[in-house]
């Protein structure tokens, strides 16, 4: 039996049923995994029940996934240590000399929200800390720094391959059914989908075209009114503005200097771009025909072995170095000692429990979805695949069709991790199996792939970055100290805009499976967008 038909389509329908109900998704994935062993059981709970612990504890089974569940723990611990320095204070009282204008303190905002990828929670609470006050000086009503806040929070994440939402993506994809026929690594995918990530990327632009033309609208344009003329920096109507939020570790605040905020953060990158190619090479050492590190490096380019890496293990090696050496580091510069270093790495990995189930979930609804009956799954990638191919479906239409779908369950949710391991698993054998019906090979099936999972990743960041019950959201709020339903309705009619302006690109970009295509449609969309709304939607 190839697969169980119709009935695996239970695990993904529950999921997400679930999860728009309880906005629960930890609870959602968990019963969605239980069915589906329920069903590979026949029926039976108490085989289900044992099957299901297998599948949980197989997910970790796996050297690259260990691999990826460390780097996010480890990755906690690092934001956990850099909370308790000071360096946010020290890096804004370094701001806050040269920035005595709106629109160069926003553009600050912004540059800091890129600037800190590595945690979405980090960079809404620790930008928000440290430009709200250089923000409030210069009369920017809260609302629209809350909005800079949450747009470069996951849409950033999303875009870098050294934060731990783009790991989760790597897994995910590289599990997934019709991968191994684009002939690519998982690292080689994701970097290559970074260009068709439309709502990410022009959500970055959106925000940047508002600083410098100042072209508004909607409600944020009347918060923005209203705070020129009343000089209150949010509207009480709202409710109350949330309490002044603290990044932990303000009493070494005089000793810190702006450098040490960017230290990790330079050390990270600089360590994971060595590693990359390097745990290639090592890879390639055989004790034979590449007997040493140099004839390894001598037998393939550097482009090919950034492309031929293996990015849990890089990332697990970078993450590690960075910590050692940030901890080192701080301790050297009496920032904290080094009892209260092992409790901030200790309390930053605990904020990553839950995230940390997530993924561990993720992956096993993925198993179950993607495996067939004979390794205990439900073979549902193959089912779709061949009813879709099958029944002529086209594939003109999957990229806009995942982009909606997962727009949907991210906003409904409130998270974007549970709908990539809804959604990527089903999405990629679909379309690699239109694609190939379709006699497509080479780069035309890997646009096609390519184009298809984006969709379902810029969807996805879509409801994190909008939904009223995102974790973002709430904390792009409070670190803005805006009240959240201001921050929720003025950024709405912003997120909406992105969301459909990349709802044509991906009409276009399906239709042509090309990028450039996509783009032009995008941006067109968005010029006309910025055109027409701040003429006619002013309030």
């Amino acid at each position: 039996m190839v697969s169980f038909g119709i009935w695996g389509l239970i695990p993904p329908v529950l999921t997400i049923t679930l999860a728009f109900i309880t906005k629960d998704v930890m609870v959602s994935l968990f019963l969605g995994i239980f069915s589906g062993a329920l069903i590979v059981a026949g029926g039976n709970p108490l085989i289900a029940i044992i099957n299901l612990t297998d599948m949980i504890a197989g997910s970790l089974n796996d050297g690259w996934n260990i691999r990826i569940f460390l780097f996010c723990a480890l990755l906690g611990g690092l934001v956990g240590m850099l909370s308790k320095t000071g360096s946010a204070r020290a890096f804004g009282r370094w701001a806050a000399d040269k920035l005595h204008t709106s629109k160069t303190s926003l553009l600050m905002t912004w540059f800091c929200g890129l600037l800190i990828f590595i945690d979405d929670y980090f960079n809404s609470l620790a930008v928000g800390t440290v430009m709200r006050p250089i923000t409030d000086k210069n009369n920017v009503p809260r609302a629209q720094l809350a909005y800079i806040l949450d747009s470069t929070a996951a849409p950033v994440c999303i875009l870098v391959p050294i934060s731990s939402w783009v790991i989760t993506v790597m897994s995910i994809v590289k599990g997934s059914e019709g991968f191994e026929a684009l002939g690519i690594s998982e690292f080689s995918f994701f970097m290559s989908s970074v260009p068709y990530n439309l709502y990410a990327i022009l959500t970055l632009i959106m925000v940047l075209t508002l600083i410098l033309t100042g072209r508004n609208f909607g409600p944020m344009a009347k918060s923005i009114a209203y705070a020129k003329e009343t000089g209150k920096l949010y509207n009480e109507a709202y409710g109350p503005a949330p309490g002044e939020v603290e990044i932990e570790g303000d009493g070494n605040a005089a000793k810190a200097r702006p450098l040490d905020m960017l230290f990790p953060i330079i050390i990270l990158i600089v360590s994971a771009v060595i590693l990359f190619p390097m745990t290639t090479y090592l890879g390639a050492i055989d004790g034979d025909a590449i007997p040493t590190l140099g004839s390894a490096i001598a037998s393939m380019s550097l482009g090919d072995a950034f492309n031929n890496t293996d990015a849990s293990m890089a990332l697990f090696y970078a993450v590690i170095f960075t910590l050692v050496i940030s901890y080192i580091y701080y301790t050297a510069r009496k920032l904290f000692t080094i009892k209260g270093a092992s409790e901030a790495i200790g309390d930053g990995i605990k904020s990553m429990v839950p995230a940390l189930i997530i993924l561990t979930l993720a992956w096993t609804i993925g198993s179950v979805i993607k495996s067939s009956p004979e390794d205990g799954g439900l073979g549902l990638a193959s089912y779709l695949s061949e009813v879709v191919v099958g029944g002529g479906f086209p594939i003109a239409l999957i990229p806009v069709i995942a982009f909606a779908l997962s727009a949907l369950i991210s906003f409904s949710t409130g998270t974007s991790w549970g709908t990539f391991a809804i959604m990527i698993p089903i999405v990629m054998p679909i379309a690699v199996g239109l694609a190939q019906a379709k006699g497509l090979d080479g780069n035309a099936l890997l646009n096609a792939a390519l184009i298809s999972v984006s969709a379902v990743l810029g969807g996805s960041v879509f409801g994190d970055h909008a939904s009223p019950i995102s974790d973002t959201t709430i904390l792009s709020s409070t670190g803005a100290g805006c009240p959240h339903l201001e921050h929720v309705a003025t950024q709405m009619p912003y997120a909406i805009t992105a969301a459909l302006c990349a709802l044509v690109g991906f009409v276009f970009g399906g239709i042509f499976l090309n990028v450039f295509v996509a783009w032009i449609a995008t941006l067109a969309c968005f010029a006309a967008a910025m055109v027409l709304l701040p003429r006619y939607y002013k309030k």
